[in-house]
């Protein structure tokens, strides 16, 4: 079993999810450079938050015409799990790998702070361990964050079961004060219809240690690892 981070220039929480998994999860995790043409043997791929290339043209816009997203693209395409994080979200729709797209706050502010995001689906790798309706307590940090889809494509995507994660109040209820960005229909991650690419604006990376103040983002982790496991286990049968 075994993690591949990707560095891009500008990425700042490739350390965040790399300690989480080596030293917190105390799994194999490997950085993997914006250059590279080749991914190698990877179970899951994670592309980090942070500010690729400085967000210059738009965000992620830049970080999606790299060699290594021409490699991640093939991977996905064979079935390899990939979770985009924050910047690694806006990489993936710009990439054309998750649907819709990343656009800037309503308020024009940068937003950093605690939020809840209630899981929608945990018939995926990613939400295996959560219940449906669980309410996670995870920070968000970005200017970029609200999501946008067309009518028929939100449509879509509620019906095959692509919204992973909506904004909430600790409560689970969804609202416009729990929203930090003016995401449609309160979005805060997708997947892909196969259910093996997924992107969220929330940092579960930055909320898997009591001293981080929550340790509900490990469910995304430990929902993959114990799919991989599963799936070890299948293999072997």
């Amino acid at each position: 079993m075994k993690f591949g981070v990707i560095v891009f220039p500008g990425s700042n929480c490739d350390l965040d999810a790399y300690h989480l998994v080596r030293d917190v999860l105390k799994r194999d995790v490997e950085y993997i450079g914006y250059d590279r043409r080749k991914l190698g043997n990877f179970d899951v791929v994670i592309l980090p938050g942070g500010f690729t290339y400085g967000d210059y043209l738009r965000s992620g816009a830049l970080a999606a015409r790299t060699p290594v997203i021409e490699a991640l693209a093939g991977f996905a395409n064979s079935g390899g799990l990939v979770l985009g994080i924050c910047n690694g979200f806006q990489v993936l729709t710009e990439a054309g790998l998750l649907p819709g797209a990343l656009c800037r706050n309503d308020s024009l502010q940068f937003r950093c702070r605690q939020g809840y995001v209630r899981v929608e689906t945990n018939t995926l790798a990613f939400t295996g361990k959560a219940k449906n309706g669980d309410v996670l307590k995870m920070p968000v940090a970005h200017g970029d964050g609200s999501y946008y889809a067309p009518p028929e494509l939100l449509r879509d995507l509620d019906d095959n079961g692509q919204v992973v994660f909506r904004y909430v109040d600790r409560d689970g209820r969804i609202s416009e004060a729990a929203n930090p960005n003016g995401s449609t229909a309160n979005i805060a991650g997708i997947a892909n219809r196969r259910g093996n690419v997924v992107g969220l604006m929330p940092h579960p990376e930055r909320a898997g240690e009591r001293a981080l103040g929550s340790v509900d983002g490990l469910v995304l982790f430990r929902s993959l690892i114990g799919h991989l496991q599963d799936r070890e286990v299948a293999g072997n049968g």
